[in-house]
């Protein structure tokens, strides 16, 4: 779906064909539940239907609609506290690393499970930067904190998830692939 500008209508039926995908995507990166992931998107639209017609500037559409699930997210799992345990980690030690091409080969459902393990708080600019190809500023909207946080909570997520990954003894590969190309990506998307 093109970004409506400030004065199109939105119909109901392209919004969720656009968006359902992307949404459940991030809410399953959330809950790393797939009935509940599909409940939280399902929630995402009746609060569209219900409020949607009160967004101002419709080309800002995709923000609120990830802005909503997180904090329909949010609202679930304060609910939902027994599920979850909530623990600081420790800042990840300097010069523990993977190759970027561990992650950029690892089979998708292998990656998906790990995510679900990364604490909250990194999990979702994670989430959002890598499934979404949202932007550090996009992000920073969607969570409602500074760019700053978000590449600081990016990093150190990136880091919880290598450490998983190298746990579980993936095979590491050895160069070439698409590495360079992630890297491109991932400078494209900072400005």
């Amino acid at each position: 779906m093109s970004a409506p500008t400030q004065n199109d209508a939105i119909d109901f039926e392209k919004l969720v064909e656009s968006y359902y995908s992307s949404l459940y995507r991030f809410a399953y990166s959330l809950s790393g539940n797939e009935a509940d992931a599909w409940d939280l998107t399902q929630q995402v639209f009746i609060r569209w239907a219900e409020k949607g017609d009160m967004l101002r500037d419709k080309s800002k559409v995709k923000s609120w609609l990830f802005t909503t699930l997180y904090r329909e997210f949010l609202r679930w799992k304060r609910k939902n506290r027994k599920l979850y345990s909530m623990e600081e980690l420790a800042p990840a030690a300097e010069g523990t690393t993977v190759a970027s091409e561990a992650v950029d080969r690892t089979d998708a459902s292998v990656l998906m499970d790990t995510l679900t393990q990364i604490d909250e708080t990194y999990r979702t600019p994670l989430s959002l930067f890598y499934l979404e190809d949202m932007t550090y500023r996009e992000i920073a909207d969607v969570l409602e904190v500074p760019t700053g946080t978000v590449m600081s909570r990016l990093s150190r997520g990136k880091e919880q998830l290598r450490q998983r990954l190298s746990s579980k003894n993936e095979p590491v590969g050895n160069g070439g692939g698409r590495s360079g190309q992630a890297s491109k990506r991932q400078n494209d998307r900072k400005r």
